[in-house]
Order: structure tokens, then sequence, then C-alpha cells
């Protein structure tokens, strides 16, 4: 049980998220073949998106607050301006395509795109929670699998897991 909570919580932390969960679960089975990778997916997935709706309709309000504030506010300032980077960004390359672009933002596994920045992104471009909710989900699915084939394929070590 400690192992499936410890995926669980690594995949709720920024910039870590799913995409190191994963190769952690990988890592656990490989010491331990008793442990459920289906299981740990599912798990992972759900520590993932816990945050959103938190993210989505607190998280710009928060950062905006802070951001002229003495000791957190170039933390603050900096997500607030990566969030509106990476929105801006989502914005001009798709166009009407909004909902793909973040949904391929999300599940795309590259450094600064996982759920937490496509969230804070959506929230930020104004797009409506439904719409915000099934792009960021889909990413994280599309996210899971790519991981998961790259760890499966012996790239596990690619992401810190040995």
């Amino acid at each position: 049980m400690i192992k499936y909570l410890s995926v669980f919580f690594v995949s709720m932390v920024p910039l870590i998220e799913l995409r190191g969960a994963i190769p952690i679960a990988y890592g656990i089975k490989a010491t331990d073949p008793s442990f459920n990778l289906v299981l740990a997916y599912i798990i992972i997935a759900i520590g993932n998106m816990i945050p959103m709706p938190i993210i989505y309709f607190f998280a710009r309000k928060v950062l905006e607050w802070g951001k002229d504030k003495p000791v957190i506010g170039g933390f603050f300032t900096f997500c607030l301006e990566k969030g509106e980077k990476g929105g801006k960004k989502l914005q001009e390359k798709a166009g009407r395509g909004l909902f793909v672009a973040l949904m391929l933002f999300v599940g795309i596994p590259l450094p600064g795109t996982g759920a937490w920045t496509g969230t804070l992104a959506a929230s930020i471009l104004d797009m409506d929670f439904k719409s915000s909710l099934l792009a960021v989900v889909c990413g994280v699915a599309l996210a899971g699998c790519i991981i998961g084939l790259l760890c499966t394929l012996g790239f596990g070590a690619l992401f810190g897991v040995a």
C-alpha cells in the first residue's frame, strides 16, 4: 500500500507529475513482482488530476495576488509568466483547435508541459472548465502511454529510474 501511495503523491508534485511517477512505478515493479502496474497507472492518473480544479479556479488568482509580495513575488511572477507564455503559444498555434492543442501540450512529455501548466494555461485563456478538464485528462492519458512505452522499452533511466 505504501508503494502505491508513494507514486500517488509523486504524481501530484508540479514538474514531476505523471512523467516521474510512472518510471518510479516501473522501478518498484522491477524489485517487487507483485506490484500491479495497471493499478499504479490508475492511481498515478488520479493523483495527477486531483490538483486540476484547484489550479483552474484558484491558481491564477493566488499568483496575481502574490506577484508583488516581497518573498514570494519572484516565484509567483515566474509561474504566471510561464502559464501566460504557454497559453499564448497554444492559442497562436491552435486557433480554433485549442482543445486538441491543449491535449497535445499536456500529452507530449516535455519539461514544463504537464497537467499543472496546461490547466494554468487553460485558466489564463478562459477556456471553459469542462473542455479544459477533458483535454487535460486526454493529455494525461497520452503522456501515460508514451512514458509507459518508453519505460517498457528500457528508457526509464532517462527519467531517473535505474
